[in-house]
């Protein structure tokens, strides 16, 4: 009779930290991860990756947090870029210790039931997958603000306040229980552009403008590429080389430039940098598919084909006479 007991779950979320982003080093990135594992789920929107690490902790002859601690060494020596990680028997538990880790460090939740119970109970309702801000208000007017406290309520009363799936879900995780696996994948393909101003630039007009300029660059890249692209991400980076990025869906996938403009010009409004100290603006197509995926709304009017065919004309006198003339996006109609 075999009495091996089964290999404890390793599950890690990392988040990479570097200076600047670039689809290059993401990738780069990935590479070192898959050195320790080859199960590695890249999720290149905030420049994370879930990996399994049970099968590597016997082939490296380590234990969780020793193998962690080879994998932040390696991405730091290799390529000088900090991480956060968080590792457990759980995606849940990975994601909840990395998100509570500073950049720099590990949190590691050994598969034990009374570690996982410690690190559960006391985090905020909010912490737990699944549960956002407006789910744990909701929880919070019946007293329920705690992992602990989902835990202690019985499923048929969560299933009143949440509903049955989202109750069941919400209890399972609360209790350590999440099956989910890491799907090992390539990292969604995208396409990137940037612009460094030669000093640091205050003027929120030049940043609309530089914006509006990537915009352009990007569509006319993706056209060129037979590509249209379902979401936009925005970083910034200030003159004491901090960073903020944020991504947003479009309406649906394009590369049609007034589109996309009116999504990039919403996230960089949402920052509200009107006096800030800007070094450099990047603008990043997320999620790309081919083109022949996209499906045009109808329409009463020629408006958009006119877009369009200003577009083509603009495409070609970037190809014959100068790649990413700054500046050309702005010739198009604001959008709305």
């Amino acid at each position: 009779m075999n009495t091996t007991r089964p290999r404890p779950r390793a599950i890690l979320r990392i988040h990479f930290h570097p200076a600047e982003r670039t689809d290059e080093l993401y990738g780069q990135l990935l590479a070192v991860v898959d050195g320790i594992s080859s199960r590695v789920e890249p999720l290149p929107a905030d420049w994370s990756a879930y990996v399994d690490l049970t099968g590597a902790l016997t082939y490296w002859d380590r234990d969780t947090e020793g193998l962690v601690a080879v994998l932040r060494l390696r991405l730091l020596a290799l390529h000088g870029v900090a991480c956060s990680a968080g590792a457990g028997p759980t995606r849940s538990i990975a994601a909840m210790a990395a998100d509570a880790t500073p950049p720099g460090a590990a949190t590691v939740v050994r598969d034990d039931p009374y570690e996982i119970a410690a690190f559960l109970r006391t985090k905020p309702a909010s912490a737990l997958p699944g549960i956002g801000l407006k789910t744990a208000k909701t929880l919070a007017r019946y007293g329920i603000t705690s992992v602990g406290d989902i835990a202690d309520t019985q499923l048929p009363t969560l299933q009143r306040i949440l509903g049955t799936t989202a109750a069941r879900l919400a209890h399972d995780r609360a209790h350590g229980i999440d099956q989910r696996p890491v799907v090992p994948g390539a990292a969604p393909r995208t396409m990137s552009t940037s612009r460094r101003f030669d000093r640091d630039e205050l003027d929120p007009d030049q940043h609309h403008r530089a914006v509006l300029g990537l915009v352009q660059d990007l569509g006319r890249r993706l056209r060129t590429s037979g590509e249209i692209a379902q979401a936009l991400t925005l970083t910034v980076t200030y003159a004491d080389r901090t960073q903020t990025t944020r991504s947003r869906s479009l309406t649906e996938p394009t590369a049609h430039t007034p589109a996309m403009a009116a999504t990039a010009r919403a996230l960089l409004t949402g920052l509200g940098l009107q006096r800030a100290r800007v070094r450099a603006l990047a603008l990043r197509a997320d999620r790309l598919l081919p083109a022949e995926d996209t499906v045009h709304q109808l329409t009463l009017d020629a408006r958009g084909d006119k877009l369009r065919r200003l577009e083509t004309a603009l495409d070609t006198a970037a190809t014959r006479y100068r790649p990413g003339i700054a500046g050309m996006a702005s010739t198009f109609p604001r959008a709305g």
